[in-house]
């Protein structure tokens, strides 16, 4: 069985989906791994590296997918990746299924059997497959220290002999995986933390990491929380009565990180212009949910802005691909710990067991047609 990792397509993105510890797994079992050239280099993993761990090295794309029976991407391919693959191939990646649905129905119609790892199941069993959890955790961490980088000021409090320099205050919002490490970062670089979230039961994970939480509405945020784990839509309401209480605190804060997202929906504003018209000349907002339309009004994609009032807004696309050999490192085990379950060592091929609900819930298409609950109506 030959499984290909081709050199990612999409505009700024610098990781793939192998590294040199998986592919050595994967030659372990018996399978042929082809990297395309220089697929792993911005990523900081040569060709030479790849080779030592057993891969070959194919020319170019095209030759890198035709004959692959396991293609491993970072993001969804594109149509002329797509007309590559043989058919039958599977495909292991993050597809933004439920945004880019005309993409799935692509990959149906190509005969594809595809993954889309970002609706992995949120279940203890399935921890070490979330590409989610892996990719925002990084992200956490980056968007700190992008913001340490636009920040004109220090970060702790420092006493010196020439007066004391008071610590800055960090505000997250959204309390996350990536939210989390933001609040550990920050605390560690030596700010006042202090975090939101719809979501109650997040209150003990802030104050753990020496962070003080924000409470919007205890009453409202009671049933705030999908079975998975995910936050749900609030109704108006609770952004009314939300508005109102950041407003306040906002002001007062020098960086803002804020992390919304609801999948497969446009992330809910939390910042608005009246907040960033308020706070202090120099002051920092980091909008990681700028890719899906943004919790941040002024907000721009892959740009730093200023308001009028001096306000930077942050709006790095990507963030985990500004981690890329880390990155990389990371999605490539969530990826193998997906797949090594279902390998038949003696066949030397994969041999999925679709009663598994890591297996049925990432599937979403199969034998020509789109079968994912969520992108077919049957599901939510």
């Amino acid at each position: 069985m030959k499984i290909a990792i081709p050199k990612e397509s999409r505009p700024g993105e610098r990781r793939i989906a192998a590294s040199p510890e998986i592919v050595k797994k994967l030659t372990g079992f018996g399978f042929d791994v082809v990297v395309e050239k220089g697929a792993g280099l911005e990523a900081a993993i040569t060709d030479e590296v790849f080779k030592a761990a057993g891969a070959s090295i194919s020319k170019d794309t095209a030759t890198t997918l035709k004959t692959a029976d396991v293609v491993l991407k970072v993001q969804r391919p594109s149509a002329d990746e797509i007309k590559s693959m043989k058919k039958g191939a599977v495909l292991c990646a993050h597809l933004s299924a439920l945004t880019e649905k005309k993409d799935v129905e692509a990959m149906a119609k190509a005969n594809i059997t595809a993954f889309a790892m970002e609706l992995m199941p949120r279940i203890s069993r399935a921890q070490s497959m979330d590409i989610l959890s892996s990719q925002s955790n990084l992200a956490g961490y980056k968007s700190v220290l992008d913001a340490c980088n636009e920040y004109g000021s220090a970060m702790p409090m420092m006493m010196t002999a020439a007066g004391t320099i008071a610590p800055a205050k960090a505000f997250i919002m959204g309390v996350g995986v990536a939210g989390l490490q933001a609040i550990a970062t920050a605390k560690r670089l030596g700010a006042v933390v202090t975090a939101t979230d719809v979501r109650p039961a997040t209150r003990e994970q802030v104050e753990s990491l020496g962070g003080k939480f924000l409470t919007v509405d205890e009453e409202m945020e009671k049933d705030a929380e999908t079975d998975g784990g995910y936050a749900k839509q609030m109704p108006p309401e609770y952004f009314d009565k939300q508005k109102q209480v950041v407003s306040e605190h906002i002001k007062k804060q020098d960086i803002v990180i804020t992390t919304a997202l609801i999948p497969g929906r446009k992330a809910p504003t939390l910042v608005t212009k009246e907040m960033v018209a308020s706070m202090a000349t120099g002051s920092v907002i980091i909008d990681m949910a700028v890719e899906a339309g943004g919790n941040v009004e002024g907000a721009k994609l892959g740009k730093v802005v200023t308001s009028k009032n001096g306000v930077k807004i942050v709006g790095h696309d990507n963030v985990p691909s500004r981690l890329p050999k880390d990155a990389s490192q990371l999605f490539a085990k969530n990826l193998f710990n997906f797949l090594s379950p279902h390998v038949d060592q003696e066949a030397k091929t994969l041999n999925f067991d679709w009663e598994d609900e890591t297996v049925s819930g990432t599937c979403v298409c199969k034998d020509g047609k789109v079968v994912h609950p969520m992108l077919t109506g049957e599901g939510s």
